[in-house]
């Protein structure tokens, strides 16, 4: 770690020489006539989605911003959507989005459903920062085409592409909690048509790190190798995605070596083995009426053996997913999509699932000013039966400045509590899971987005309300019994109300600036009581700051956090309070670039604060009050990284 920084910072500070040499050089042309004149500007790192759902683009600009060594570290420079640690042990992270866990969200790659199940509570860890090309964050009821998991929204991520420019990148990183990750993505065109692309990415985590001294890791060690092979083709008529993956794991927590006072340690050992592959053909029958036909598939096994202390548990899950489609265009106010899909979802003999579905969505546009598009979609669970799921969204644009979105619709969810909750095996309360309902829940929002002409630049103005009102829910229930945590059927209300306002605005030439403020009113029912839900923050403001020098040679950014407090679990004999307090976070990062390749140096969690106590009784634990579950802030003090990105070019 200590070669990669002094490296880094060598090549950081390296003169101004390069600077003035940029600038004779452009004095030496600016006395030649040019014959072609290029312009080039600074393309926004997010972006409003420009369709009648809501939501965001986050592109490379926006990545860079920070280390985003893999998906789960992609979301610190975004104010709607939160990443917390599930809990101490294990490092388990789940995703927030309008105030609910991630579970909620849909999570596609290329918009194909994916990290389902035993895969969710990692899934975070398994998309590797530099692989991706950009990040679609939809809120509210999306689309039905994607199927009908969707409650609060969905992420997609889009991997590089096969078809890019020619040629291999390098990425290489390290941080001072003894982390190193090298990444490596080299695209190869064998032909105009036919091109394929190698992703590779190892993750060494090994740092045994304990700086609360409660004698155990602050975070898992993890060792992960991560292998990717995409293929793309494209003809007149026809197009071709294809691709094959692995993932490859061990990750490793508990007690320190150093803890001496007990005759065994209390140990976490996971290991952890994925394949997948994926099809996409596209048959364009009608170019001008954008009519085809698409056939896109995805296969996936997910192997997980953990233990945790003396308990164990093994999976071997197994997900097909197909979907056939049909597009068109009738003209340009009228068009259709509709199609059929299968999903196939195997744990053990008693947990699987095969759902069928058919769906049809129109859309209506009346010259981009109002658009609407309303989607219907039937699915039959083997389980629960056969299910409807409406979805309706409008977009109304009366002018340059402003532009409105409504959304209302319905969303479902079979639960495979222990596979997407495993880590909660972490507790020594006794866990507990119900005979557990399909869950089901109404989401119904309102957008809006100002673009207000000021002082030569453009101010962008969002505000959002979104609800989501449960009829059906798997309440994870810390407050009814001390001893146990019970995953339980919702027997009374549950709902999440989120309103945020957020405002970006660039202050001078190559400095952006971006505010942002959320407010969460998240509730359920534990016991037969209405009551906030435990370990969710009930506000949180964002303010980034971007620089980018005239030449963009060097670039400067800085995020600012404030997280507000919330409820804790109902506190078993004093052992935590009944609620958590507010925090800042603060992080910043310089990067440097040259020709063909950038250095940065940053750092993360910079006021120092973290979680006093993440592990509740740490002295005990093979004790019913040992419980690491209940995280709500950071559990390491400040970290700094650095890190360089090379780009090698044609092949």
């Amino acid at each position: 770690m200590k070669i990669i920084l002094n490296s880094i910072m060598m090549m950081l500070y390296m003169p101004a020489f390069a600077q003035a040499n940029v600038s004779s050089q452009t004095d030496t042309i600016k006395t030649q006539d040019l014959m072609d004149v290029t312009i080039t500007s600074r393309r926004a790192g997010t972006r409003k989605m420009g369709g009648t759902v809501n939501g965001v683009m986050i592109n490379k600009e926006e990545l860079f911003k920070a280390a985003c060594c893999n998906l789960g570290e992609s979301f610190s420079t975004t104010p709607s959507v939160d990443v917390n640690y599930s809990d101490a042990a294990t490092g388990a992270k789940q995703i927030k989005l309008l105030g609910l866990s991630g579970t909620y969200v849909q999570m596609l790659t290329e918009n194909l459903p994916n990290f389902r199940g035993a895969a969710a509570p990692y899934a975070l860890d398994y998309v590797p920062g530099p692989w991706m090309s950009g990040i679609q964050v939809s809120k509210g009821a999306s689309s039905v085409k994607n199927g009908y998991e969707s409650i609060t929204g969905q992420i997609d991520v889009e991997y590089l592409k096969p078809d890019d420019e020619e040629g291999i990148t390098l990425n290489i990183y390290g941080n001072t909690m003894s982390r190193m990750d090298a990444n490596a993505d080299a695209n190869i065109h064998l032909n105009s048509q036919l091109s394929t692309e190698l992703l590779a990415h190892y993750q060494d985590d090994y740092g045994h790190h304990d700086e609360n001294n409660d004698g155990f890791l602050d975070q898992a060690n993890v060792r992960q190798w991560n292998l990717q092979n995409r293929w793309h083709y494209s003809s007149c008529n026809y197009i071709f995605h294809g691709g094959i993956g692995m993932i490859k794991e061990k990750r490793e927590g508990g007690q320190t070596e150093h803890t001496s006072h007990l005759s065994h340690l209390y140990n976490i050992d996971f290991e952890t083995n994925r394949y997948e592959g994926y099809m996409k053909h596209a048959f364009i029958l009608d170019p001008e009426h954008g009519t085809n036909i698409a056939l896109m598939s995805n296969l996936s096994m997910h192997q997980l053996d953990a233990s945790y202390g003396h308990k164990h548990y093994d999976v071997n899950q197994k997900n097909a997913y197909a979907q056939l489609l049909f597009e068109t265009q009738f003209t340009h106010h009228h068009s259709l999509s509709a199609g059929l899909s299968l999903n196939h979802d195997y744990l053990r003999r008693n947990e699987k699932e095969t759902t069928p579905g058919i769906y049809a969505q129109y859309t209506y546009n009346l010259h981009d000013k109002l658009v609407a598009m309303a989607g219907l979609r039937a699915d039959h669970s083997s389980l629960y039966g056969t299910f409807v799921t409406p979805r309706f969204h409008l977009k109304l644009t009366p002018n340059e400045i402003v532009s409105l979105r409504l959304s209302v619709g319905k969303g479902y969810r079979t639960v495979w509590a222990l596979a997407e909750n495993n880590y909660l095996l972490a507790s020594g309360r006794q866990l507990v899971i119900d005979d557990l309902k399909q869950e089901q829940a109404w989401n119904s929002g309102i957008s809006s987005s100002f673009y207000i002409p000021l002082f030569g630049n453009t101010l962008k103005l969002n505000a959002e309300f979104y609800h989501t009102h449960f009829n059906e829910q798997a309440v994870i229930d810390y407050d009814s019994n001390p001893t146990e945590i019970r995953i339980t059927n919702l027997d009374g209300k549950s709902y999440s109300t989120t309103f945020q306002i957020d405002a970006s605005y660039p202050i001078v030439k190559g400095l952006d600036l971006t505010a942002a403020w959320r407010w969460n009113d998240v509730k359920s029912t534990y016991g037969g009581k209405l009551m906030e839900k435990p370990l969710t923050s009930r506000y949180k403001g964002l303010v980034t700051a971007s620089y980018k020098t005239p030449l963009d040679i060097w670039q400067f950014d800085a995020t600012l956090q404030l997280n507000g407090g919330g409820r804790m679990p109902t506190p078993v004999n004093g052992l935590w309070d009944e609620h958590f307090h507010s925090y800042e976070q603060v992080s910043a990062q310089i990067t440097r670039w040259f020709r063909h390749f950038s250095v940065y140096v940053g750092g993360e969690n910079l006021t120092g604060f973290r979680q006093k106590q993440p592990i509740i009784n740490a002295a005990d634990p093979w004790s019913s009050t040992f419980d690491p579950t209940m995280v709500w802030g950071p559990v390491h003090g400040a970290m700094f990284y650095a890190g360089i990105r090379v780009n090698i070019g044609r092949l």
